[in-house]
């Protein structure tokens, strides 16, 4: 059975927790063991998913042996016969469209240092390339951070996939994400022309706290610069998940925190939707090949 393993930023929760939770055909879900997937362990069990739990090295146990060795042996002599032939070949189509998903949530903060994050990315991808068909990044273009992705793994044995819009393009960052994409993202940066706005997702309104105290040199959470009165509007992405109840007010207090106005608008899940999907059928196809 094809193996589709996820590297995502923890920015991402939501959204994983999601597409995952909402994926009956899954074989089976595995979610790499760290101080960092308990938020997403937490919002998989809300919806009634309970995935395997183990540290990264002990992943390919967890697997198992994708055609069962003890099995395989008592069935080889079978093969030669046309009948037994046809039935192997139609469990391992079977098998095939079966899909087992690893995801390893990586730590918030990485983003300060851009060679730090492509290092611990570029590693995570090699590591679990042993084990994988096919490798989903739930990261965008991280201020170009990823941007030598394909020339640096050209030739790569484990197909790469990314997070894209209608477009083909790669997302810039998460808040495009949300939106739906770089021209959605553009169009509503040119609504809120004029001023300095922040844009806020679920997970950035219930993160801004904890960043702020790890990142105390960071400029995006320095507070002369969010007070800077060219800054006035915090712009509320509502992505239509229910994982994070206190969105209303983390927004709410962050608005007062630094005297700024509140402008709400739609966002949604679907391009991480069609990008877990259209990884999964590359896994597929991958195997089938």
């Amino acid at each position: 059975m094809p193996v589709l393993s996820i590297i995502a930023c923890k920015m991402f929760e939501d959204e994983l927790a999601h597409v995952l939770s909402s994926d009956r055909e899954l074989e089976q879900l595995i979610v790499v063991e760290s101080r960092d997937s308990f938020g997403l362990l937490r919002k998989l069990k809300s919806d009634n998913c309970l995935p395997g739990t183990v540290p990264l090295d002990r992943v390919p146990f967890l697997l198992g042996n994708r055609h069962g060795s003890g099995f395989m042996t008592i069935a080889k002599p079978l093969l030669k016969l046309p009948f037994f032939r046809k039935i192997h070949e139609k469990m391992e189509l079977k098998a095939a469209h079966r899909v087992k998903v690893v995801v390893n949530p990586l730590r918030l903060g990485l983003h300060d240092d851009l060679d730090l994050l492509k290092s611990e990315v570029y590693g995570k991808i090699r590591e679990m390339a042993a084990f994988s068909d096919g490798i989903l990044l739930f990261y965008c273009s991280c201020g170009e951070a990823f941007e030598s992705l394909e020339e640096d793994f050209s030739g790569f044995d484990c197909p790469l996939y990314c997070l894209k819009d209608g477009n083909g393009e790669v997302v810039a960052d998460c808040i495009s994400a949300a939106l739906g994409g770089n021209a959605v993202y553009d169009e509503t940066m040119y609504v809120c022309r004029g001023t300095g706005a922040l844009y806020f997702t679920p997970m950035w309104a219930s993160s801004w706290k904890q960043m702020g105290d790890e990142r105390k040199k960071s400029r995006n959470f320095n507070d002369n610069f969010l007070k800077d009165p060219r800054y006035s509007r915090v712009v509320k992405i509502d992505t239509g998940l229910s994982y994070n109840p206190d969105f209303h007010t983390n927004i709410r207090d962050f608005a007062r925190t630094f005297d700024m106005e509140i402008v709400e608008v739609k966002g949604s899940a679907e391009l991480a939707e069609k990008s877990y999907r259209a990884a999964k059928k590359g896994v597929i196809q991958h195997i089938l090949e």
